[in-house]
């Protein structure tokens, strides 16, 4: 089933963006677009979101940074070196 119809995103692959760690709708915006255009499908993005774990959640709770080296975007990675 689609939740952008702007951009053609569908629940899973949603589910799959949340699931290789996005836990927002920003974080799937920068993934695949989804939300950034009429904004309608941000509700339903967050109810996907709310449904599952969030492996960036869990490592703040442990007191860990929430992204580690391998998750952060490489010019993330360049700017802090």
């Amino acid at each position: 089933m689609y939740v952008c119809s702007c951009f053609g995103i569908t629940e899973q692959q949603v589910r799959q963006h949340a699931d290789a760690g996005a836990c927002t709708p920003r974080q799937i915006a920068s993934a695949c677009k989804a939300g950034t255009d009429c904004g309608s499908c941000v509700r339903r993005i967050q109810g996907i979101l709310g449904r599952g774990s969030c492996p960036r959640r869990e490592r703040v709770d442990q007191g860990l940074p929430a992204l580690t080296a391998e998750a952060q975007p490489a010019d993330a990675v360049a700017e802090a070196a």
